[in-house]
């Protein structure tokens, strides 16, 4: 009789054993006071710190000092517990959208203006579906988070796009007091033009099938356009990022090559000035500063 319990206990052991396995893991506990930058794994649903953030210094950003104004402006504010607005960061490629998001956020927190550290968290573009969940467990924290989702767009079947508007402003409880959301993007309304243009030669009533798309983009109370620069504003950048480096190049010299460089590339942008700097701190074998 004793070894029969033993073989059932023994059984039961791999049994339970093996159903442990199946189990999923426990989801990490979200410690919010950690790191000042997050990133949102919507599966299995937590905050993941990051603490060293791909930004660069505010100053280092040219070409867009209006926009870069209103946007800081208003991120103090949101930072203050006063009004703000969700931003729609649009326009050219490589003009510093993501990145002034970010330099902002920094700018900010470095002022000590605040009296708590203002919070980062990126959204990916395919978990957009996932903010409801997200917005739920930070609306009780004691700290202001902006939501930040780069490179937003929708394509042709994409519904998501509804759960955005919804957690935006149009769900019962709308956006909680102490999140803001901002996005970068391409389009400047986030859906392609002839998706707008099917729905409205498809639509019984096309005006209201327009808007019902439009009508995402409205919900961001601030859209601050970033447009490509000219040739004295591409090569004030090259020049920004060169000084901060620690370059001393003759100046003509460093002039004619950033000048080669967009021209090999077909553009002019933040990006390809920091592209070039690259390449050229390569080549003098510096190293870039942090």
């Amino acid at each position: 009789m004793e070894k029969t319990i033993e073989a059932l206990n023994s059984k039961l052991d791999l049994l339970i054993a093996a159903v442990a396995r199946l189990a999923p893991p426990p989801v990490p506990e979200t410690d919010i006071s950690t790191a000042d930058c997050y990133v949102w794994a919507s599966d299995p649903g937590f905050l993941e710190p990051v603490h060293r953030v791909n930004r660069v210094d505010i100053g280092l950003i040219k070409g867009v000092d209006r926009v870069r104004d209103i946007l800081v402006d208003n991120t103090e504010r949101f930072a203050a517990g006063l009004p703000a607005n969700n931003v729609l960061l649009w326009g050219a490629r490589g003009m510093g959208k993501s990145s002034l998001v970010k330099a902002a956020h920094a700018s900010i927190n470095a002022s000590g203006k605040t009296a708590a550290p203002l919070k980062l968290i990126e959204i990916h573009r395919e978990d957009i579906d996932t903010l409801p969940k997200l917005m739920n467990l930070l609306k009780a924290a004691h700290y202001r988070f902006i939501l930040f989702c780069d490179d937003l767009s929708f394509d042709h079947d994409d519904t998501s796009y509804k759960s955005l508007k919804a957690a935006l402003e149009g769900g019962v409880e709308g956006r909680p007091d102490n999140v803001i959301f901002y996005a970068t993007s391409n389009r400047r309304h986030l859906l392609p033009r002839d998706m707008i243009d099917n729905e409205r030669s498809t639509a019984i009533n096309p005006s209201e099938a327009v808007e019902e798309k439009v009508s995402l983009s409205d919900r961001f109370g601030l859209w601050l356009g970033f447009h490509k620069c000219s040739q004295d504003e591409y090569l004030d950048m090259v020049n920004g990022y060169a000084r901060y480096h620690g370059f001393d190049n003759d100046p003509e010299t460093l002039r004619a090559e950033a000048l080669e460089w967009a021209t090999t590339r077909g553009s002019r942008s933040g990006r390809v000035a920091w592209q070039f700097i690259q390449d050229l701190a390569g080549r003098l074998g510096k190293p870039l500063k942090d």
